[in-house]
């Protein structure tokens, strides 16, 4: 067997008609195998030869399994994916085998926490996940909420936090530690379901820094121990809310309200079952499938008439079938409809975006410069909050656009007018875009605006649009001269107002694709809890001067000396009848 093969066992819950065999590689790999397959794996042990192999395999299958069977599937199934290599190679580290080449999973692992720690960790905590603490853990958290978000006010605290940026930087190492925390209630609770934790670490999730906890070994127990597992980490999120709130009670710091307020934004975010979040192991493991985006092109091309049905959807038992086909039929248009309107609303983005990160920059380093170091620590943090979503998009449109052409040209290969025609198409909705872009047809960026709470954005200019000057105060003997009653004239000024919109809405950035995975053997890489910053971009308010979505309306009149407007009435002339 391959160096670091672990048998996991019999994947409890399958969503597949068949009965799957899970194992994991030296690598972290998860592999799914037939029962034949596991079979042949547990009766390899370096000493039998395929002739002892298969008297072994053929009284537990229960039909029989020549020694010519057991080499074909040992050399075209086993080998190619990993799982052995021959003999005189037992001690190579190196897995050559196949990876699950995921577009929406995290890069750059780093471990923070080894596996020994990380159980000493999750043995300390796993009595946390005991009925006997969790209904009233829950009942706690339900109390506090109502106290805080119907009688105390929630948003208070979060104001108060927002007038200091030393509260601000105590909110974000607060919120950090949540994050900490919520990696050992994965871990804890995969130790408490009789599984083994791996280590703890961080990696780059897109471009975000996410953490992730490796509780791969989940999968050789039941169904209701992965989802108390998947569900263990927002678990404490809410045990971490009820710690903030006895810090507050001892301390009356409002700073531990307002993280509280942020932490319940995490635990909504980890919920949903889209990308790598909790809610994603959770829907997973509820429909028995332990990697939905694996299941979306089988799940297409099964929709498509006159196409035979895929081995992967055919395979799925009817009850999966229908939560994994709803939720490709929700995220599909849903990923495509992003996509849209990320390259639709592309160059607003982007300008709006560089231009509030220079001013944002500039502003950082003048409050350095000043010795105004908690505000500039402030400011980096907003640095990064902007730089993260251009950066992560453009790195997800590269790597779909490379995705697609690579797909592109194998499903047109040997057919030249098919790719011309496919070529042609492309190119002419690019044309369209870019003209559109060019042309303005797309919205107009973001008119620059002053920061909500300048505090937060150190050196940006508070006040965008010049004061109109004020009207000289009339003195008491000025009078306004008479009417003069000319004809047309060019010079000839009349009251007309000139209403200029000014657009609010916001430039948001949320994107996702589908990725194409191993087809048939290969499972997800160990999961991973993926929170992130908010994603969304700031949008200040417009200027006092000029609501936003409210016309603003500048009658043009020519002053006189005296400082009050000549008006002046133009009667029609001989040409104007």
């Amino acid at each position: 067997m391959g160096a670091g093969l672990q048998r996991l066992g019999e994947y409890q819950g399958s969503g597949f008609r068949e009965r799957k065999y899970l194992v994991r590689r030296g690598d972290g790999q998860v592999v799914q195998l037939s029962p034949l397959l596991y079979l042949v794996v547990e009766a390899i042990d370096g000493v039998r030869d395929t002739e002892g192999i298969s008297h072994r395999v053929s009284g537990r299958f229960g039909r029989e399994i020549s020694a010519d069977n057991v080499e074909y599937l040992v050399e075209q199934k086993l080998e190619p994916l990993g799982l052995t290599v021959p003999f005189g190679q037992e001690d190579d580290q190196a897995v050559t085998g196949p990876r699950s080449d995921l577009l929406l999973v995290l890069k750059g692992h780093r471990v923070i926490f080894p596996e020994r720690q990380v159980a000493r960790i999750a043995k300390a905590l796993a009595w946390l996940h005991r009925p006997s603490m969790v209904v009233p853990v829950l009942a706690a958290v339900a109390a506090l909420d109502l106290w805080l978000f119907a009688y105390h006010g929630a948003m208070q605290p979060v104001l108060q936090v927002l007038e200091q940026p030393v509260l601000m930087l105590a909110v974000f190492v607060l919120i950090v530690a949540s994050l900490v925390f919520h990696e050992f209630g994965h871990a804890s609770a995969c130790r408490y379901g009789g599984a083994r934790p791996g280590s703890i670490g961080c990696g780059l999730f897109l471009i975000w820094p996410s953490m992730y906890t490796d509780v791969t070994d989940v999968y050789r127990i039941n169904r209701a121990g992965r989802i108390r597992t998947d569900l263990g980490g927002v678990y404490f999120n809410v045990v971490f809310v009820l710690g903030l709130a006895g810090a507050y009670v001892v301390t009356g710091q409002p700073f531990f309200l307002a993280a509280i307020y942020l932490v319940h934004f995490e635990i909504l975010e980890q919920l949903m079952p889209a990308l790598r979040l909790d809610g994603y192991y959770i829907l997973g493991d509820l429909a028995g499938i332990p990697d939905l985006f694996g299941k979306i092109k089988p799940i297409l091309l099964s929709m498509l008439p006159g196409r035979p049905v895929p081995a992967e959807a055919a395979g799925l038992k009817r009850s999966a079938r229908i939560i994994v086909t709803t939720w490709v039929l929700t995220m599909v248009p849903l990923i495509i409809a992003e996509l849209g309107y990320v390259l639709w609303n592309l160059p607003r983005m982007l300008e709006t975006g560089l231009r509030s990160l220079s001013e944002q920059a500039v502003g950082t380093w003048s409050a350095f410069a000043d010795g105004e170091i908690a505000a500039g620590l402030v400011g980096v943090i907003g640095e990064f909050m902007l730089l993260c979503p251009l950066a992560g998009a453009a790195y997800l449109c590269v790597r779909v656009m490379g995705r697609l052409v690579r797909a592109t040209l194998r499903a047109t290969e040997g057919n030249k007018r098919l790719r011309l025609a496919i070529c042609a198409g492309t190119l002419a909705a690019a044309g369209a875009l870019g003209a559109a872009w060019v042309g303005g047809v797309t919205p107009k960026p973001l008119p620059p605006q002053p920061p909500i709470v300048p505090l937060l954005q150190p050196g940006v200019p508070t006040l965008r649009a010049p004061a109109s000057p004020p009207a000289e105060t009339p003195q008491d003997d000025a009078r306004p001269e008479p009417p003069v009653l000319t004809g047309p004239s060019p010079e000839a000024s009349s009251l007309t107002p000139s209403p200029s919109a000014v657009p609010s809405d916001e430039a948001t950035t949320a994107s996702a694709s589908p990725s194409a995975t191993q087809t048939d053997s290969v499972a997800p890489s160990p999961k991973t809890a993926s929170p992130s910053p908010s994603r969304g971009q700031n949008s200040p308010p417009p200027a006092p001067s000029s609501p936003a979505g409210t016309p603003s309306v500048t009658p043009s009149i020519s002053p006189s000396e005296s400082g009050f407007p000549t008006p002046t009435l133009s009667l029609p002339g001989p040409l104007d009848s």
